[in-house]
């Protein structure tokens, strides 16, 4: 999906897009796990599967070296899916190591989710997630 610039932020912080998540989709690199949680969320609403390859840790079940068919995996979910909202319940700030527990609105529910993020050599990554069904 395209987005304005000028469109608030699909991940919920009030900000124009362009000030948010879109410095990051850009290049700018999260300065914590929240942030680069708030931005996956973000990029997998506007179906920036570029974004999602680069940001996932190499541990991840679903890395793999073949990034074109994992891009085209995460383009045809985008657009299947309808992002409608995402709440942030718990962050739990590390050194190396951080979790975030969302909640995300889906066009058809909801999804409840713990992720685990890395630091790895300055660069925060997302290593996996949990589903929950309580936060």
């Amino acid at each position: 999906m395209k987005l304005s610039p000028n469109a608030p932020c699909p991940c919920g912080s009030g900000k124009k897009y362009k000030k948010c998540c879109r410095i990051y989709h850009q290049g700018a690199l999260a300065p914590n796990a929240l942030a680069l949680m708030r931005s996956r969320y973000s990029a997998y609403a506007v179906g920036d599967s570029r974004y999602i390859v680069r940001t996932t840790h190499p541990d991840n079940p679903d890395y793999t070296e073949d990034t074109a068919a994992w891009r085209a995996s995460i383009d045809a979910w985008c657009a299947l899916i309808k992002l409608n909202g995402l709440e942030i319940l718990e962050f739990v700030d590390g050194q190396h190591e951080a979790f975030v527990t969302f909640r995300a609105a889906l066009d058809d529910g909801e999804m409840l989710e713990r992720s685990r993020f890395r630091l790895t050599k300055g660069t925060w990554h997302y290593v996996d997630g949990e589903f929950t069904s309580q936060p």
